[in-house]
């Protein structure tokens, strides 16, 4: 895909994809501290291989469905496992409790680790949701700032699904990639409003339209289900049958983002001529900002300037680039694996670009953030679950202000 810096239309100047918001903390609240005891300047330098992502529209229709195991943003999330989804409140903003929307997903299989058991992660796929109010986003950042992660409410949620090669969903052959692949068995039925969730509600009148949440159903029936209801042919279904809609028929969702293939590339080697980092911050630095966090944004803009366009950052056990160095976790706050009790380990980011191709407007109150770090078990258990929750890191703003 091309590569060209994106430019205002308005007036052609370079759009700032990397824009945040600067909130305050109350000063009880806020402390100060680093996640690695190595010198900042050596961390600036020591570049670790990266694969990034890049956004484009999905070439076919078929491009994104489930089996063909597609990285994609927006739209519905292409469930690895299509039937045993994740439910409860696991779906929900632990701060408002409304459902979450699908952000993105990363196809991920692990196929060399001597940590892992690799039998199970020949098809592994990650997941990442939040909610939509920024409020949730700021308070759960500020949960975070206070070194209770596992016990904080979480607006940003993760989850980790993997099969075998030998699975009941999907052929052990490679899909062809050409619009005949199909997949195996049936899937669960999906929420009507949003396609994301498991729909466990049935419209009691016409006993097909299904729900995740009586939130989504209030909302599906004054905006149009109340007309389409009334008018449902019931004869095409009996009311006695089971619905139809499920994650292979998935429902045109109306709470969720435009829908991207995500392309994945490796990210272009510095320029020479760039990388004095401490000059940058020094000229960066102003009256508010702290100079580690001048230095760190100044890496981190010239570092995302090699390829502006990226949203996503994928290295498995390396560290995350982060425009700050305030607000960064320390190795206790990244909670261990909730089923096997291992650590969790960075995995990949996601990058405030992905809200400009999501068409977020850069207004009071609306949805953004700095960076979000994705950590996962490193031994990517094959646990209970068919999908496991993991954990999110949220870094928003500068903690010096």
């Amino acid at each position: 895909m091309s590569k060209e810096v994106i430019t205002n239309a308005n007036d052609g100047s370079i759009v700032n994809l990397t824009s945040m918001r600067i909130s305050s903390l109350d000063d009880e609240e806020y402390e100060e501290y680093d996640d690695e005891d190595d010198d900042d300047d050596e961390e600036f330098e020591d570049e670790a291989p990266v694969s990034l992502g890049f956004v484009e529209k999905p070439k076919h229709e078929w491009s994104l469905l489930r089996h063909l195991f597609p990285s994609k943003a927006g739209g519905t999330p292409a469930w690895l496992n299509p039937v045993n989804l994740p439910s409860g409140k696991a779906c929900l903003c632990d701060i408002c409790g409304e459902p979450l929307r699908f952000l993105l997903q990363a196809y991920a299989p692990i196929v060399d680790d001597p940590l892992v058991d690799t039998e199970s992660t020949f098809h592994r796929t990650l997941f990442v949701f939040m909610c939509t109010s920024m409020s949730c986003l700021l308070q759960d950042q500020h949960e975070q700032w206070k070194h209770h992660p596992e016990k904080g409410s979480r607006s940003v949620k993760a989850f980790r699904s993997q099969l075998p090669h030998h699975n009941q969903f999907y052929s052990s052959e490679p899909p062809k990639n050409d619009g005949s692949d199909k997949p195996l068995g049936t899937a669960a039925p999906l929420c009507s409003w949003c396609g994301t969730w498991k729909g466990d509600k049935v419209c009691s009148n016409c006993k097909r339209a299904r729900y995740c949440s009586k939130t989504h159903q209030a909302i599906h029936w004054s905006s149009t289900h109340k007309t389409q209801c009334r008018t449902i042919d019931l004869m095409l279904q009996p009311s006695n049958s089971a619905p139809t809609n499920s994650s292979d028929d998935i429902p045109k969702g109306y709470a969720t983002w435009p829908e991207y293939e995500i392309i994945n590339e490796d990210e272009p080697e510095l320029d020479p001529g760039t990388s004095n980092v401490g000059a940058y911050g020094n000229a960066l630095r102003n009256d508010n900002e702290d100079e580690g966090d001048a230095k760190s944004w100044a890496y981190f803009t010239q570092r995302i300037a090699r390829a502006p366009e990226q949203v996503l950052r994928y290295s498995r056990h390396e560290k995350p680039l982060w425009p700050m160095l305030s607000g960064r976790p320390s190795k206790t706050d990244i909670p261990k694996c909730s089923s096997c009790g291992s650590d969790r380990a960075f995995e990949f980011q996601i990058l405030p670009q992905l809200l400009y191709y999501f068409d977020v407007k850069n207004e009071s109150n609306s949805l953004d953030w700095a960076t979000i770090a994705v950590y996962t078990c490193e031994a990517s258990c094959d646990g209970s679950l068919a999908y496991e929750e993991e954990f999110c890191w949220v870094q928003l703003t500068s903690q010096s202000n």
